[in-house]
């Protein structure tokens, strides 16, 4: 059992925590006034939602994924992490569904508008992947790194404390290593743990921030040995040998900048639902359209903004009509944006490789296979650019 140390680690510092010291993690968490968001098993899904603490977590549960197949298992072990990632993604806690952006009274004399206050939340994040991690910092630049912030989404932002973990084991619609996300966690963490072994017994404790390393002050801790690390090292090399897809990005955005019109988009149009899936469990799409309502005395009146998607008929509705009308259109403008324009307006893909867009797909259509159809069927010739 590791025993209590007499100081805080330093940033950068590895350590060892076992699984005592975790739940001991979590309750300072707490403690400190943080909402605990982590892995809860829930309708044959695992997804994010508030936990107390290690009791709540899927111990034992593992996952298989294919292109439009998702089935829990039980590993026969007691791993707390031994699993990928679900449907829900953490853009749910940090960019909601659907936020209030203000409300209006009926007074004598007009209305009075009262604007929505600054969020105050301050989440604690257990279980962020490396992928996952990345598609944060994605909606970061997106949201918060123009000249126009989301200041909702910053204040959210700001308050949260990210527990990361390093992928031990990848999923069949994984490509995380194809994305230069994963499936070791980059920058913006505050701890990252790695499982060392199948019963969640022992963790290597990376220290990001100084917030981090305070908030172990009261968990017991040891520092790690060259042994523990390298063993640590050899279970990322697993998951990144155990990729199930893979995606060439190389010329990937020219390629289909230049393929506006390739057929393949015709193709892959007559199997798409338009069901919008793949954007709702997409990490980093960011579309949201508004609504207005009033009570039915009309004295009161709110506008909330709500998740959209480029799949929906009405997104692209402009002045008597739909610009992407047809599916073709509305799918070739997901993909293209995704992994091409998404680098001319942030710097950056926009995919992450996290793969739930492929699994999550009701027809099981794969954004991996989908690209690399375009760019190496690319007709000779002249190339419109027309929107059909």
């Amino acid at each position: 059992m590791v025993q209590p140390s007499a100081a805080s680690p330093d940033v950068g510092a590895r350590t060892i925590i076992d699984r005592a010291g975790l739940q001991t993690l979590l309750d300072a968490l707490r403690a400190a006034g943080y909402d605990l968001i982590g892995p809860v098993l829930r309708a044959g899904a695992i997804v994010y939602d508030r936990i107390e603490g290690l009791a709540d977590l899927p111990a034992g549960w593992g996952d298989r994924q294919e292109a439009g197949t998702y089935r829990l298992e039980q590993r026969g072990d007691a791993a707390l992490f031994g699993y990928t990632v679900g449907p829900t993604a953490w853009k749910r806690f940090l960019h909601p569904p659907e936020a209030r952006l203000w409300r209006a009274r009926k007074e004598a004399d007009g209305f009075t508008v009262l604007p929505e206050p600054t969020p105050t939340d301050r989440f604690a994040f257990l279980r962020v992947r490396a992928c996952e991690l990345k598609a944060i910092a994605v909606q970061d630049r997106v949201l918060t790194g123009g000249p126009f912030v989301d200041t909702a989404y910053a204040a959210r932002r700001d308050g949260a404390f990210i527990v990361a973990v390093n992928c031990t084991r990848a999923g069949g619609t994984c490509f995380c290593v194809s994305m230069d996300s994963g499936p070791r966690v980059g920058p913006g963490y505050d701890l990252a743990l790695t499982e060392l072994d199948d019963d969640g017994v022992q963790f290597l404790l990376d220290i990001g921030t100084q917030a981090g390393a305070a908030m172990l002050a009261t968990v017991p801790w040891r520092p790690a040995t060259s042994a523990e690390t390298d063993h640590a090292a050899s279970l990322s090399a697993r998951a990144e040998a155990g990729m199930g897809r893979r995606l060439d990005t190389d010329g990937l955005k020219e390629r289909l900048q230049a393929n506006l019109e390739h057929p393949h988009w015709e193709q892959v149009a007559a199997r798409c639902l338009a069901c919008a899936n793949c954007t709702l469990v997409c990490p980093t799409c960011f579309c949201t359209t508004v609504a207005d309502h009033t009570d039915l005395a009309v004295q009161e009146a709110e506008r909330v903004q709500r998740w959209d998607s480029c799949f929906v008929g009405e997104y692209s509705y402009i002045h008597g009509g739909a610009v992407r009308g047809r599916t073709r259109a509305r799918y070739r403008q997901w993909l293209t944006h995704k992994l091409a324009h998404w680098h001319d307006q942030f710097g950056s893909s926009g995919c992450v490789g996290c793969g739930r867009c492929i699994t999550w797909c009701p027809v099981g259509i794969d954004i991996t296979v989908e690209a690399a159809a375009i760019g190496a069927l690319a007709p000779k010739g002249e190339t419109r650019h027309g929107n059909p």
